[in-house]
């Protein structure tokens, strides 16, 4: 009995060390947006490295770091991203545009340079277009170094770049390359942040000039062909991109928070059960095998043994001994010996003697008194 008690106290302590060792955190990621594939980040990073914008054109499109991994028009293959620039008076629209078909073009982000004469600063933001990433969002590069490009836009001479490239046409370094699943995409895109600069996300647009520029010559050829895929109606009562990562992170707290509770009250609760099962067992394991043990030990043994030892043993003993032995050992020694040698020593002996003393005595003392 004891050792099947054992082995199912052993069994349940295997099995619940067997089923914590299986508990995993998991969390349900948020479904992906198509704002998502690409990092505004990168762009502003990549932008603050070129030496112009042809050779930003290239890190944008170039099939070894795949800064991008939009595919707008479906088909299979990331899009070509095109860069285009309008310039009034010392602001700079520079506009990234995908590339869809033959004609066929949809802004995806806009970068605004303006230099303020005055003090002789540069202010840039990258703002995402409203239709892919929603209403402002915008982040302000701070870079660590000036960049080399601020030198030639406002150097003697300049002309707006325009890319030569379209569809079917481009350059001889592309190729190009399936899209990443959206979370591997956003692990690669991120080694090609330079951790150097500062990312300030803003909501209000420096310059009310660029706005006005970009606005007369904005493409949207994917929007006029998916006017339900808007940013608000993918995203209901949500702004823009920035507010929908920080809905998925506050989720994914909830969730962990969630699951950790979960795991908590389920640890709890195989505790519980881990230490009822071992305490039942321990009780009936001590209460069959301890109590048994004590009742038939203490109760068959000890009481017994008490019983047997003090009742037979001591009590019998005592009884036996001190009733038979010393009893009967006072009895047969005080009234066997005792007595008996009293009363047949002092009995006989001298009740004899007293007697036969006495009687001789009287006898003779007849006698002579009868012979005078």
């Amino acid at each position: 009995m004891k050792t099947n008690l054992f082995t199912s106290v052993l069994v349940t302590m295997l099995f619940a060390s067997v089923t914590f060792g299986q508990d995993v955190t998991t969390v349900t990621a948020t479904n992906y947006d198509i704002s998502d594939n690409l990092d505004l980040q990168a762009v502003a990073s990549i932008f603050g490295d070129s030496k112009d914008l042809a050779d930003f054109e290239n890190r944008l499109n170039n099939p070894k770091t795949q800064i991008s991994n939009l595919d707008l028009n479906r088909d299979g293959q990331v899009d070509y991203l095109r860069v285009i620039e309008s310039i009034e008076g010392n602001t700079h629209l520079i506009i990234l545009q995908s590339v869809l078909g033959r004609d066929l073009y949809q802004d995806v982000a806009t970068i605004e340079v303006e230099k303020d004469t005055r003090n002789n600063t540069v202010q840039v933001q990258v703002v995402g277009d409203v239709f892919l990433y929603g209403n402002n969002y915008i982040y302000e590069p701070v870079y660590y170094v000036r960049p080399v490009i601020f030198n030639t836009f406002w150097h003697r001479g300049y002309v707006a770049y325009y890319s030569p490239w379209y569809w079917g046409y481009y350059p001889t370094y592309y190729t190009c390359w399936a899209p990443y699943p959206i979370f591997r995409y956003r692990t690669h895109v991120h080694t090609y942040i330079n951790v150097y600069n500062t990312y300030n996300y803003v909501t209000v647009r420096n310059s009310t000039r660029a706005v006005t520029m970009h606005n007369s010559v904005r493409s949207n050829a994917y929007e006029r062909q998916n006017p339900n895929e808007a940013f608000g109606r993918r995203n209901e009562g949500i702004n823009n991109s920035y507010a929908l990562n920080q809905t998925r992170s506050n989720n994914s707290r909830s969730e962990v928070s969630s699951t950790r509770g979960s795991v908590s009250s389920s640890t709890a609760t195989r505790t519980s059960s881990l230490n009822t099962n071992s305490n039942s067992a321990r009780s009936s394991s001590l209460g069959t095998s301890s109590n048994s043990t004590r009742s038939n030990s203490a109760g068959t043994t000890n009481s017994s043994t008490r019983s047997s030892s003090l009742g037979t043993s001591s009590s019998s003993t005592r009884s036996n001994s001190a009733g038979t032995t010393n009893s009967s050992t006072r009895s047969s020694s005080l009234g066997t010996s005792s007595s008996s040698t009293r009363s047949s020593s002092v009995g006989t002996t001298n009740s004899s003697t007293r007697s036969s003393s006495l009687g001789m005595s009287s006898r003779s003392s007849s006698s002579s008194r009868a012979t005078r």
